[in-house]
C-alpha cells in the first residue's frame, strides 16, 4: 500500500471520528485560558512555608492546598460536613470564589477521551490517536513528494481551491498535529495500564511523638524550601489522627514530613514515566501555558477543514475516473492504452481515444499504467502519462518506470503521450522520462512524444489529427472536458482592431453578473481564465484575463482563428449580447504580493494578462513592460491604458516593438536582448518575470534571458524552479 492510498482510506475511515476528537479537544482547549484569567498565580519563589501561613489564617477546616497548572491556588476545606473548594489570593490568602474542575459538560470530556464508550472507548481513542499519527506521517510524506522536497515546502501552492486549502493548512498544522497524536499515545498508555506512572507503593509512615504539639506548617523548614513553583499539591495532617502526617507532593517527587518535629519520614522521587507523562499532558492539553492552549484549539478545530478538503478532493478525483464501456480483455486487445493520472483527469483523455480507436473498428484494452505488459495480439501501445509534483509519477503508478525497464522490448510500437502544465519547471518529465526509457530499451514509437499543456483540448485533437495519418485511417477523437457550471456575461463595451482585415481583433469587455451570478463566476485575478463556450460546441475555449474581480467586469482581448468557433461567435457579439462562461484559476501564472520589481513580457493579444497585473498595481511596486505588435496604428492593444497608467505610476516603464513597420525595433525577444544591462539588473535584484503570447515568442524570449542571465549565474530554468518565471503561452 502506497503513501497517497494509505492517507486516502485512513482519512475517509477514520476521518470522522477523528473529526469528533478535534472539535472536542478545541472545546477543552477553553479550560487552561478559562483557569489562566480565573485568578492570580502565585509567585514562583514564593516558599510553601508563606503560603500555608496565609491561606490558614483565612481558610478554616483546610485539608489541602493544590497549585493548578495555570499556577493559581486552590484550598479545600470542609465546612461542616460541606466539602468546599476555593481560589484564594496567594499574596494574603483571602478566598476569591468558588472552583470547579471545568465549565464544560462532563460528557465533552468524556466523548474526547473514551468515545462515552467507557474502558473499550478508551482503547478506541488510542486507536484514532493512532491513526491519527499515521495520516500525518503519510501526509508529510505527500507534502514533501508535492512540493518538491524540503526546501520547496514553502512555495505556492497550485491545484484546487480544496487541494490548495489541503495542503496549506497542512504546512501550517502538520506538525501540532503530530505532536498531538503522540501526546495522546503517550497519555493512553498510562490510561490503559500499559505503564505505570507512580513509583510502586506508598511506604507506611506514622508520626511517632503522639501528644506533642503541633508545628505550625508555617515553622516546618522542608516546607521552607519548597518554592511555590514547584508545589503540585500539600495535604495536611487530620486533626482526628494523631499518627497522620504532612504529605507534599512536587514535580520532583513526593515527601511525608512528621507534624511534630518537621523532619522527613519517607520520600519518594518521580518516576520517569511521569516525567513523560507531565510533558504529555502539557503539550497535548495546554495546562499551565494558555497561549499553547489557543494554539491547540485552533488545531483542534482544523481537523473539521482537512476532512472537509479531503472528501472534497476524493470525490472530485473519483468522478474523474471514469467507467470505460466495452473494455476488451488485454489479450485479446490489438490496441493497449496505459494510464497514470494523479486527479483523474488523463483518464477522461483515455476515455475518448479508447472510444474513437473502438469506433475504427479496434479492440482496445485501457488500464493503469502499473499494469504494464504486451501480449500476442498486441499491435500499438498508448501511454498517457501526467506528471505530479516536480516530475514524480502519479502515486499509483510509482513503480511503473522501473517495471518497464525491466521488460524485454518486441517490436510493438509504444507511443507516449504527456499531460501537465508548462508552469511547472518539471513540465511532463515523467512522460519524457518514460520516453527515454522505452528507446533506450529498443521500443519502436508510431509518434513522438507530445506533451498537452493544461489539458488542452484543442491540442489534444491535433495530435489526433496526426495520428489518424500515422495510422493510416479515419480517427476523430471526441474528448469533451467536464464543464463547470456557467454564467450569464453581458457585453458592454468592444474595442475593435484591424477590423477589415483576415485577423480581426477586440477587447471585449462584460459586466459583472447580477442577480447572486457574481457568487457563482467565484473570485478571479488577472491572469486566470475564462473558459467560454460557443453555441453548439461543447468544449470550452479559454481566454487570459485582464481584469480580476476588483475591478468589477470581466475584460479579454480576442483575435480571429481561421476556423475558430468560439474566437468567430465572441467577435461577431454586440454591446448587450451574452456569452456563457466560467472561471478556470491560473495560480501557477498569478503575481504573488510582493514589493519585489516585476518585469512583463508580452506579444501581440498576450499583453491581455499583463495589462491586468499593471491595472491592479495600487501598490505602485515597480513594473516594467516589453511588448511587440506589427503596426502601432492597428494593434497596441491597451495602448492608452498604458500610457495612462504610466503617468499614474501602475507602470514603470514600457517598451515597444513593432515587426511590419520601418524602424520598429523587430520582434519584442529583440527589444529584450537590446535592453540586456537594465534586464539583467532588474533579475539581481530579484524580479519576477511574466511571459505571455504565442509559444514560438516565448521561446525566443527565454532564449534572449539566458543569454542575458548568463553572467549571473543564472537561466530561465532557474527561474522557474524559484517560481520568479512564468508563462502563459498559446
Amino acid at each position: 500500500m502506497g503513501w497517497k492510498t494509505l492517507h486516502r482510506w485512513l482519512g475517509l475511515t477514520v476521518g470522522t471520528v477523528a473529526l469528533v476528537l478535534g472539535l472536542t479537544g478545541a472545546l477543552l482547549a477553553l479550560d487552561p485560558v478559562q483557569q489562566a484569567w480565573q485568578a492570580p498565580a502565585a509567585p514562583d519563589d514564593l516558599p510553601v512555608a508563606t503560603l500555608v501561613e496565609r491561606v490558614t489564617r483565612t481558610v478554616a477546616g483546610i485539608e489541602e492546598i493544590r497549585r493548578l497548572p495555570s499556577g493559581a491556588i486552590v484550598a479545600f476545606s470542609f465546612a461542616g460536613d460541606q466539602a468546599q473548594a476555593s481560589y484564594v489570593d496567594p499574596a494574603d490568602g483571602k478566598v476569591l470564589g468558588p472552583w470547579q474542575p471545568s465549565a464544560l459538560p462532563r460528557w465533552v470530556k468524556n466523548l474526547h477521551r473514551s468515545l462515552l464508550l467507557g474502558d473499550a472507548g478508551r482503547w478506541g481513542a488510542a486507536g484514532i490517536a493512532l491513526a491519527m499519527g499515521l495520516i500525518c506521517v503519510s501526509a508529510l510524506v505527500l507534502l514533501l513528494r508535492r512540493m518538491g522536497g524540503w526546501r520547496r515546502l514553502g512555495a505556492r501552492v497550485r491545484g484546487s481551491l480544496a487541494q490548495r486549502i489541503h495542503v496549506v493548512a497542512g504546512r501550517i498544522v502538520l506538525a501540532i498535529l503530530l505532536l498531538t497524536s503522540i501526546t495522546a499515545l503517550t497519555m493512553s498508555a498510562s490510561t490503559l495500564g500499559l505503564v505505570a506512572l507512580d513509583a510502586g507503593t506508598e511506604p507506611e509512615v506514622a508520626s511517632v511523638a503522639a501528644g506533642q504539639p503541633d508545628l505550625p506548617g508555617a515553622q516546618l523548614a522542608l516546607l521552607q524550601n519548597i518554592p511555590v513553583r514547584d508545589l503540585r499539591k500539600l495535604n495536611f495532617p487530620a486533626a482526628a489522627d494523631p499518627q497522620d502526617t504532612w504529605k507534599a507532593a512536587t514535580r520532583q517527587g513526593e515527601a511525608w514530613i512528621d507534624r511534630y518535629s518537621g523532619q522527613m519520614l519517607a520520600s519518594q522521587d518521580t518516576t520517569m514515566a511521569q516525567k513523560v507523562y507531565d510533558w504529555a499532558l502539557v503539550l497535548h492539553t495546554g495546562e499551565g501555558a494558555w497561549p499553547w492552549a489557543v494554539v491547540l484549539g485552533f488545531v483542534g478545530a482544523s481537523v473539521l477543514l482537512f476532512w472537509w478538503s479531503g472528501v472534497v478532493i476524493w470525490w472530485q478525483a473519483r468522478r474523474l475516473v471514469p467507467h470505460i464501456s466495452g473494455n476488451s480483455p488485454l489479450a485479446q486487445a490489438d490496441v493497449l492504452l496505459f494510464v497514470a493520472s494523479e486527479g483523474g483527469s488523463t483518464w477522461g483523455f483515455a476515455q475518448a481515444l479508447h472510444e474513437a480507436l473502438a469506433h475504427s473498428g479496434h479492440r482496445v484494452h485501457t488500464g493503469a499504467l502499473e499494469h504494464f505488459q504486451t501480449a500476442p495480439a498486441t499491435r500499438q501501445v498508448f501511454v498517457l502519462a501526467a506528471t505530479y509534483g516536480e516530475g514524480q509519477a502519479p502515486a499509483h503508478a510509482k513503480d511503473a518506470l522501473e517495471r518497464i525497464a525491466k521488460l524485454t522490448a518486441s517490436a510493438v510500437p509504444v507511443t507516449v503521450l504527456g499531460f501537465g502544465d508548462r508552469q511547472y519547471p518539471a513540465f511532463c518529465a515523467f512522460a519524457e522520462a518514460l520516453e527515454q526509457t522505452l528507446r533506450a530499451r529498443g521500443w519502436p514509437a508510431l509518434l513522438p512524444l507530445e506533451c498537452i499543456h493544461q489539458q488542452s483540448s484543442q491540442q489534444f485533437t491535433r495530435w489526433g489529427q496526426a495520428l489518424a495519418q500515422a495510422l493510416g485511417e479515419p480517427l476523430v477523437l471526441d474528448y469533451v472536458p467536464r464543464v463547470p457550471p456557467t454564467t450569464a456575461l453581458t457585453l458592454v463595451a468592444r474595442q475593435g482592431y484591424r477590423e477589415h482585415s483576415d485577423e480581426p481583433t477586440a477587447i471585449l469587455r462584460f459586466a459583472w453578473p447580477a442577480q447572486g451570478g457574481g457568487a457563482r463566476l467565484g473570485h478571479f485575478a488577472a491572469g486566470d481564465l475564462v473558459g467560454i463556450l460557443a453555441p453548439g460546441s461543447a468544449v470550452p475555449r479559454y481566454y487570459s484575463l485582464a481584469s480580476g474581480s476588483q475591478d468589477g467586469f470581466l475584460e479579454i482581448c480576442v483575435r480571429l482563428l481561421p476556423g475558430g468557433l468560439c474566437s468567430t461567435h465572441l467577435l461577431g457579439l454586440q454591446p448587450g449580447d451574452s456569452i456563457a462562461a466560467f472561471i478556470r484559476s491560473n495560480p501557477g501564472f498569478a503575481l504573488p504580493r510582493t514589493r519585489r520589481p516585476v518585469l512583463l513580457i508580452g506579444a501581440g493579444t498576450g499583453v491581455a494578462p499583463l495589462a491586468g497585473f499593471i491595472r491592479r498595481n495600487d501598490r505602485h511596486i515597480p513594473m516594467v513592460l516589453y511588448f511587440g505588435g506589427r503596426d502601432p496604428a492597428q494593434d497596441f492593444y491597451f495602448g492608452p491604458e498604458i500610457q495612462r497608467w504610466l503617468a499614474e505610476g501602475r507602470l514603470a516603464r514600457v517598451q515597444t516593438v513593432f515587426s511590419r513597420i520601418p524602424e520598429g525595433g523587430g520582434y519584442v525577444q529583440d527589444a529584450v536582448r537590446r535592453d540586456a544591462e537594465r534586464i539583467r539588473a532588474l533579475v539581481a535584484q530579484g524580479a519576477l518575470v511574466r511571459v505571455c503570447g504565442s509559444r514560438a515568442m516565448a521561446k525566443g524570449v527565454a532564449e534572449a534571458l539566458d543569454a542575458i542571465l548568463a553572467p549571473l549565474h543564472l537561466n530561465v530554468a532557474t527561474l522557474k524552479a524559484k517560481e520568479r518565471y512564468a508563462e502563459d503561452v498559446f
